[in-house]
């Protein structure tokens, strides 16, 4: 006979499978400004942001034995039980309408990366990695006063070292499969969007190719695509010819 363990874990898998949510992971230290980006890509791109540390914040603040837990583990600046964080992350996805997902702060760890896979089923798109200097981090954390209990220097600094320590590994990992897009988050938020945008624009072939899979666009809008399509490929043509008239 199975657990209830077992069957619960069966139950997510088959539920996400049915729903087949598109994930992107988001990654970067602590400052690094992966809120404020998070919260342009969900304004321009229609994502649903989960962030991790909200999502445990919102545990510690329901009073729960569970919240206790995590409350003082942060203040020790540990990392919480990957099966913790999976719930809430599990429990958020299914609840909300949209099918395209930024999960910022999570995976923590290889121990966190492998037992989300392995639970949900659930393998991202892509990795969002938001790369910042120390100094920078810890000038924006100590100026933002956002009355956050961990926003003293002696837990930033814990966590500054965790994430070293514990996130870099998964960086790593996902960047052997091909999967990370690096941001330099050292420059002005303006000019960091400009280039995440870039990541989520897809290419007018992508947008063709999605079009005709997706039984939502009319035929109309698919040949409107091709058209598009083709006019980039003449307008291509000709400059091409044209460069090698003038070379000739």
């Amino acid at each position: 006979m199975g657990t209830v363990e077992a069957a619960n874990k069966q139950a997510v898998e088959t539920t996400l499978g049915q729903k087949k949510p598109k994930v992107v992971f988001v990654l970067g230290g602590p400052g690094s400004g992966k809120g404020t980006q998070c919260a342009n890509i969900v304004e321009h791109f229609g994502y649903t942001h989960l962030s991790a540390g909200d999502l445990l914040r919102a545990e510690i603040k329901s009073g729960s034995e569970n919240g206790t837990m995590i409350q003082n583990m942060i203040k020790e600046g540990k990392i919480v039980p990957s099966e913790v964080t999976i719930k809430l992350l599990e429990k958020a996805i299914l609840v909300n309408e949209n099918d395209k997902f930024l999960i910022d702060g999570f995976p923590r760890n290889e121990e966190n990366r492998a037992a989300f896979e392995a639970v949900t089923g659930i393998v991202p798109e892509f990795v969002l990695f938001f790369d910042c200097p120390e100094e920078e981090m810890e000038k924006r954390l100590l100026g933002r006063n956002q009355g956050r209990e961990d926003d003293n220097i002696e837990t930033i600094r814990k966590r500054f070292k965790v994430f070293l320590e514990s996130s870099l590994p998964v960086i790593e990992y996902y960047n052997s499969k091909g999967k990370v897009r690096k941001i330099d988050a050292a420059k002005p938020v303006g000019e960091v969007f400009e280039a995440v945008k870039a990541l989520f624009t897809p290419s007018k072939e992508k947008l063709v190719l999605e079009g005709i899979q997706d039984e939502k666009f009319g035929l109309l809008h698919v040949i409107l695509l091709f058209k598009e399509l083709l006019d980039h490929l003449y307008d291509m043509m000709w400059d091409r010819l044209g460069r090698y008239c003038v070379y000739r």
